[in-house]
């Protein structure tokens, strides 16, 4: 999806131009392995598209060309060694990339950008099970994203060991799971317990799916909490036509 000279981004469908929010709109997809984020991104894409909205699909980490140099560094576990504290280093210098290249121009332009993991899975992954203080955390994140909090943010729900059948089915015979796949059940189950502790302690900007239904529920869930909040937030939205 490109720029065009005159603010407005290319659908990539026929030449139409999609809407512009008058204020763009930031939404999160968190959770375990296996419960789904990526297919229901797409999906929840699809549909806003459909509708002429701007749409910006993304992901950490990586998202950025200097995030996604990082990302193999992260997920191979060659960062390991190093310990959990240079390892959340990493995912902020990778976030922070991420912000300011991608996600804060495009939300700035009025478009809504719909990110595969964020803030809660630094805040679960190396804060909680990688036993990280929590001070140095919230000073990690502060510099990070510079003010740049999601409006929304969808948690995605599933017993780890469900989950982890399905990402182990996603890969195929062939792939390696990456190095949070690796890690004991007891693990994944104590991160299914701090993303709920999240979602408690934010209600105003979280919301809990159960993503051990099909994937067509899950996606009526999500459509439906996404354009509700769009309502609540955007009331008027700015539209642009197709050039004659």
């Amino acid at each position: 999806m490109d720029l065009l000279s005159d603010g407005s981004y290319d659908s990539g469908q026929n030449g139409q131009r999609q809407s512009r929010l008058a204020s763009g709109f930031f939404i999160t997809f968190e959770g375990g392995e296996g419960a789904g984020k990526s297919t229901q991104i797409a999906r929840l894409a699809r549909r806003m598209r459909a509708k002429k909205y701007e749409v910006l699909v993304t992901r950490e980490p990586g998202g950025s060309p200097g995030a996604e140099a990082v990302r193999h560094v992260l997920l191979s576990g060659a960062a390991e060694p190093f310990g959990p504290k240079m390892e959340a280093i990493l995912f902020a210098a990778a976030r922070s990339d991420h912000v300011e290249q991608v996600i804060r121009p495009a939300v700035e332009h009025g478009s809504i950008v719909l990110c595969d993991r964020f803030i809660d899975s630094s805040r679960v992954y190396q804060g909680v099970t990688g036993g990280l203080d929590t001070d140095f955390m919230q000073a990690l994140e502060a510099v990070a994203i510079n003010g740049m909090m999601p409006d929304m943010t969808l948690i995605f729900d599933i017993d780890p060991a469900e989950g982890l059948k399905r990402a182990a089915a996603r890969r195929g015979a062939g792939d390696a799971a990456d190095r949070f796949e690796k890690e004991t059940l007891a693990i994944h189950r104590r991160r299914r317990e701090a993303f709920l502790a999240i979602a408690e302690a934010e209600p105003e900007r979280c919301i809990v799916v159960d993503a051990s239904a099909d994937p067509d529920t899950v996606e009526h869930v999500v459509t439906a909490a996404v354009f509700a909040a769009l309502e609540k937030r955007v009331p008027t939205q700015r539209k642009q036509t197709a050039p004659a």
